[in-house]
């Protein structure tokens, strides 16, 4: 509290005259000091002789009318004030943190520019703008400190209601400008206290290349299968109790108004709280690409895609046929290498079994109640199921197939392609399964069974065109962002059998450069007579056909056919650098045909888009969603019991 002077408010002490009842004399003020001086000894505290204008300020603020002190005067006491309460502080979410200290950051410089201005922290506050102890008024440095001015207006009360200003007020305002300064905490430079700009010490390390969204990656941890979940659940959300829910916060006043626009989370929630005038504002007809209340906009694509990457797992696999389902599809739809499952999977299977459905049962019983089934479609044998995160299906488009067949008996659909189309937020996706013509020496075939699906696949129907001017009519891989082509394309290697194996033999591990020279679709690619503006990542596979059924050894019958990389999975995009191959490889563990699945994973980049897409709304096959989940119920059932049987089981034996 400042005295209308401007000096901060200090306790006085008054030597006066019971008898006399008058002010001192300067003399008596002098001998008073002289007096304190003794009291000091040798410490560092500073004479009020050294400081004229600060002896003269004293002595003029202690001359009052005699009629208005007091003759008992004594000193008031000082009765400290006990310490804050700790206030409640409101747990970080998954992705707060940073908000926080940038928060955190901001308001500690308003402090330091503002000291009436109050925080939340407080601590940079505190620390700079604090009273000096009532004692003394330190001064850091080698001169020592200088006694506490003490202010006569706190003895008396009369002298704060009147409204005019005397004489010894007139006086301190002729005091130097920095020695006022100094008693209100102040620069006497008169510049602005700021915090230094912080900066790294080092270079940050890079970013690591993950195939899955950082946002989500908190629901797939939520599984039984994943033992460490409750090890990481209980280090990060240590000390937080769960009695604090959303409600109670908002009552408590630690929640602010704008975190619902900057994506506030609950500590035990990846739901956001939605303002009324928001959700009242919000359109789901006709949306604005940059407004806060769009479905598809970028506030709520950062909210589940950060860095808006998606990880995509596609795979192709020829089943020959074989009504014979694999045992376990976990090889196959969850490699080893990545730590988390991606965000869509998108399988093609050329000559299917016979029973379509019981394989997406399978599907869906592999990948667990994360994901739903949100399209499948079928072209005679050739089949493709889109199966996506639970929690993202809300913003998926319509989803839109075609069909083509290549056959020139259009009755026998075991040659062709299949081509299913969506709009994930503002990015359009095409995902192609083909069969292409079989045969070492048919190259030219194959390559008019790619022109001919590219002219006749007629997508996008409804769903629009994300970017119309860089489309053409006669090429239907032009009209998305985002292509992914797989399948069984059968082309082959152009070197005897025997040479193949005698380059297989010497142990290449991942480096199949050597064999990959002799590669019909690389040598075609490269000229561009086949799928023009398509990439695909490099092979560090073994041919995926053609094996003995049940087998890891190649062709051993009558026909001994050429090991080759008959199975793909290219890609392009409007944007290079949009979609970056993680891993492409084969699982050599499923051996129920004679290809092996060949499958790849991907980061692909997504953008905001617009509310006025026709959406899916949510759409899922609900039925086999159910089927799915009780046959997993029902075969960890069954492995307990096994378990339990194994257990309480005795063996006798006969010594």
């Amino acid at each position: 509290m400042n005295t209308p002077n401007g000096f901060p408010q200090r306790e006085v002490a008054c030597v006066t005259s019971s008898t006399e009842g008058r002010v001192l004399s300067d003399q008596q003020v002098k001998k008073a000091g002289g007096a304190m001086r003794k009291e000091a000894g040798d410490s560092s505290v500073l004479a009020l002789e050294d400081h004229p204008d600060i002896e003269s300020f004293l002595n003029d603020t202690l001359r009052f009318p005699p009629d208005e002190i007091k003759s008992s005067m004594k000193a008031k006491s000082v009765t400290p004030k006990p310490p804050r309460k700790p206030r409640l502080v409101r747990a970080s979410s998954l992705d707060e943190k940073s908000w926080r200290k940038r928060r955190l950051f901001r308001t500690s410089q308003e402090n330091l520019l503002d000291p009436e201005t109050s925080s939340s922290n407080g601590s940079l506050r505190e620390s700079s703008h604090s009273p000096p102890p009532r004692g003394r008024v330190a001064l850091n440095g080698d001169q020592g400190s200088l006694h506490s001015l003490q202010n006569a207006s706190e003895l008396s009360p009369h002298g704060k209601n009147k409204g005019s200003i005397s004489d010894s007020e007139k006086q301190a305002a002729d005091v130097p400008s920095a020695f006022v300064g100094l008693m209100q905490g102040k620069d006497s430079s008169g510049s602005k206290p700021r915090l230094s700009k912080i900066t790294p010490l080092r270079p940050l390390p890079p970013l690591e290349l993950s195939v899955a969204s950082h946002v989500l990656r908190t629901a797939n941890r939520i599984d039984s299968d994943y033992m460490d979940y409750q090890h990481y659940s209980q280090s990060r959300f240590e000390g937080v109790s769960s009695s604090l829910s959303d409600t109670r916060l908002h009552n408590s006043g630690m929640v602010y108004d704008s975190y619902s626009t900057d994506s506030m989370k609950s500590t035990f929630s990846l739901l956001t709280p939605l303002r009324a005038k928001d959700v009242r504002n919000r359109s789901y007809l006709e949306g604005s690409l940059l407004a806060s209340g769009a479905l598809l906009g970028a506030e709520e694509l950062g909210r589940y895609f950060p860095d808006r990457n998606i990880g995509i797992f596609v795979a192709t696999w020829n089943m020959q046929g074989q009504k014979e389902l694999p045992e376990n599809l976990d090889d196959f739809l969850f490699p080893s290498d990545p730590d988390y499952v991606q965000d869509m999977y998108v399988i093609g299977v050329q000559e299917g079994c016979p029973d379509r459905r019981e394989w997406e049962i399978r599907l869906q019983e592999t990948l667990g109640p994360h994901y739903v089934m949100l399209y499948s479609a079928a072209h005679g044998v050739l089949y493709m199921s889109v199966f996506i995160r639970r929690d993202l299906i809300w913003f998926c488009s319509e989803v839109e197939y075609a069909t083509v067949t290549t056959r020139v008996v259009s009755q026998i659909k075991t040659k062709g392609a299949l081509g299913i189309c969506f709009t994930f937020f503002g990015t359009s996706f095409l995902f192609i399964t083909s069969h292409f013509t079989s045969g070492d020496g048919k190259v030219y075939e194959r390559m008019l069974d790619y022109n001919k699906t590219i002219q006749a696949l007629a997508l996008p129907k409804n769903v629009p065109d994300t970017n119309p001017y860089r489309s053409s009519p006669s090429d239907v891989t032009t009209r998305f962002d985002e292509v992914f082509w797989f399948g069984d394309f059968n082309f082959r290697l152009n070197k005897d059998r025997e040479s193949v194996e005698s380059i297989l033999n010497q142990h290449l591990e991942t480096d199949m450069s050597k064999l990959l020279q002799y590669d019909q679709l690389i040598k075609e690619m490269n000229e561009e007579a086949i799928f023009k503006g398509f990439q695909e990542a490099a092979i560090h596979f073994r041919p995926s056909y053609k094996f003995d059924i049940g087998q890891d050894s190649y062709d051993t019958t009558s026909k001994q056919r050429t090991p080759s990389y008959t199975d793909r999975v290219i890609y392009r995009s409007r944007n290079k650098s949009d979609i970056q191959a993680v891993k492409y490889s084969s699982c050599s563990v499923i051996r129920t045909s004679d290809h092996r699945p060949v499958y790849g994973l991907f980061r692909v980049k997504v953008r905001p888009g617009r509310d006025n897409i026709p959406l899916a709304a949510g759409q899922f096959d609900r039925e086999l969603y159910l089927i799915g989940i009780k046959r997993r119920m029902t075969r960890e059932l069954q492995k307990r019991q096994e378990l339990k049987d194994q257990r309480t089981s005795r063996v006798c034996t006969v010594s």
